[in-house]
């Protein structure tokens, strides 16, 4: 609860009130009304599956973690605010977009977070370098998205958590028309898009622990290690089979 209550504050901080910020938190007029126009939510299944995604994220958390992509940062610069001793990398393709995320993190004071522009594609990272990878509303966008898969895993430490959330075809008639006739048009979603089937087949081949559910048509999952260290909240166990083919 304590940590519900420094999000509240930070979020208050950092602001919402953008057309793209409201709509991907659900918390405006306009946000509202296209979460129940295009993905038939409200804002409690949209703060639900949210919340499922960052799950995999512990309360003190103080390994390395990679956010691609970061976007404006209205999802996490607020919960970056309540991990002062974890060491985090935003990446993001848009300079624009990752500006308003670094705006952000400067009115929160953020000292633990750094941004940097690249493709998810291909890393600027070694192999192995982070805890957790977190990626939030990005995979639907990815042209590329074997790639995609292919770095995050790469870059994850052994035993590493990847979580987050996108879309997946199939689950609203209606959110499926609105993604193929007007998010693809406008360059904003990118074709093919995973099924839930698809989805929690490709995850089980890399990571041993899957948690995967939907809120209407956004997937959130969770890949975890078969054991956390409570004290630090950082990776103890190798559980993904890195010889296994995506």
């Amino acid at each position: 609860m304590k940590r519900k209550e420094a999000i509240r504050g930070a979020y208050r901080l950092t602001g919402g009130n953008n057309f793209y910020d409201g709509m991907i938190t659900c918390s405006t007029l306009s946000g509202k009304a296209v979460c129940r126009l295009v993905w038939d939510m409200n804002k409690v299944e949209n703060d639900a599956y949210l919340e499922k995604a960052l799950s995999g994220i512990p309360e003190h958390f103080s390994g390395k973690l990679l956010e691609v992509p970061v976007g404006t940062g209205i999802l996490t610069m607020p919960l970056y605010k309540t991990l002062p001793k974890a060491d985090i990398t935003c990446l993001d393709y848009s300079a624009d977009m990752m500006g308003q995320a670094q705006e952000k993190a400067d009115r929160l004071h953020l000292k633990n977070v750094t941004f940097r522009q690249g493709d998810v594609g291909a890393l600027p990272y070694a192999d192995g370098v982070f805890d957790i990878v977190l990626s939030l509303n990005g995979f639907h966008a990815f042209p590329d998205k074997e790639a995609a898969y292919r770095e995050v895993f790469r870059v994850l430490k052994p035993g590493g958590t990847f979580c987050g959330c996108f879309y997946v075809a199939g689950e609203c008639k209606r959110t499926d028309w609105f993604v193929r006739h007007v998010y693809e048009k406008t360059g904003f979603f990118t074709p093919p898009y995973e099924t839930t089937a698809s989805l929690k087949k490709r995850l089980k081949k890399r990571y041993a622990t899957v948690t995967l559910g939907t809120v209407k048509s956004m997937a959130w999952f969770v890949n975890i290690p078969l054991r956390r260290s409570r004290l630090s909240g950082k990776m103890e166990t190798t559980c993904p089979d890195r010889r296994k083919p995506l």
